[in-house]
């Protein structure tokens, strides 16, 4: 069994400024905190984009300032908020092949695989070829073993319109490699600043709130709105018979 740690969407600014009346910052090193003092025995922690609200290279250089003092392996993805090159200069550990910010790495319980679904300029997501032939590399190294998938902008339909009309707009090519390796057993998705579980074309995804705002529930019109509900980072267990996901809130009660 291994234990990982999901955070997604802090957006941070400029140290010192809020967004929506909160601090984001101080949200995530609460997050951080928390992490710390129950989740030492986690295996990795995947922030899995819109790291900034912006590209700010002062929210990077705080976000490298608090990573630094994390005491877990730790790995970073890009969201649609987010520049490749900025987040560069301040990780250059980040850097992938040919630019983007992707990675694979292997666990006793099979290989994490963290895509970068960033186009920029683009609030929706893709998977160019490039990043296509890289994930079926990738998938072929796993040779069978269990795969995990992290990715910023989910393939999948939520049922919130908004916030589907931005998802990854080429699932399709996306789904077919997938399907000529059948090895995914699940995918963690951020950018939906909300928890959703379920299955697609089989596999298991799950997304979570994140660790400031967070995005109403309209169902039934296409319009996005900000909500305050809490925040939360999730607690995943894998291994070899099941994937468990705890949506975990770190601050204290009202």
């Amino acid at each position: 069994m291994i234990k990982l740690i999901q955070i997604t969407d802090p957006h941070l600014v400029e140290p010192g400024e809020t967004m929506h009346g909160i601090d984001p910052l101080a949200r995530l090193e609460a997050c951080l905190e928390h992490v710390t003092a129950n989740h030492a025995d986690a295996a990795l922690v995947v922030l899995s984009g819109d790291l900034t609200d912006d590209g700010s290279p002062a929210a990077y250089a705080a976000l490298r300032e608090r990573l630094s003092v994390l005491g877990l392996p730790w790995r970073l993805m890009v969201g649609n908020h987010d520049k490749r090159d900025v987040l560069f200069a301040a990780f250059p550990e980040a850097a992938g092949e040919r630019g983007f910010a992707h990675a694979a790495l292997d666990t006793r319980e099979g290989r994490v695989i963290l895509l970068d679904t960033l186009e920029p300029h683009r609030v929706s997501g893709r998977l160019c070829e490039a990043r296509l032939a890289w994930l079926e590399r990738e998938l072929e190294a796993a040779r069978g073993r269990p795969v995990f998938l992290f990715m910023h902008h989910p393939p999948f339909r939520v049922h919130l319109p908004a916030l589907d009309r931005v998802r990854l707009m080429d699932a399709g090519p996306f789904l077919e490699v997938l399907r000529r390796h059948g090895s995914v057993r699940h995918i963690f998705a951020g950018h939906v600043h909300r928890p959703i579980s379920g299955t697609w074309h089989g596999i298991g995804f799950s997304t979570l709130f994140g660790t400031g705002h967070q995005s109403e529930a309209i169902f039934h019109e296409n319009r996005f709105a900000t909500s305050f509900e809490a925040p939360a980072y999730g607690v995943i267990f894998i291994d070899d018979a099941s994937v468990v996901v705890h949506a975990v809130g770190f601050l204290p009660p009202a």
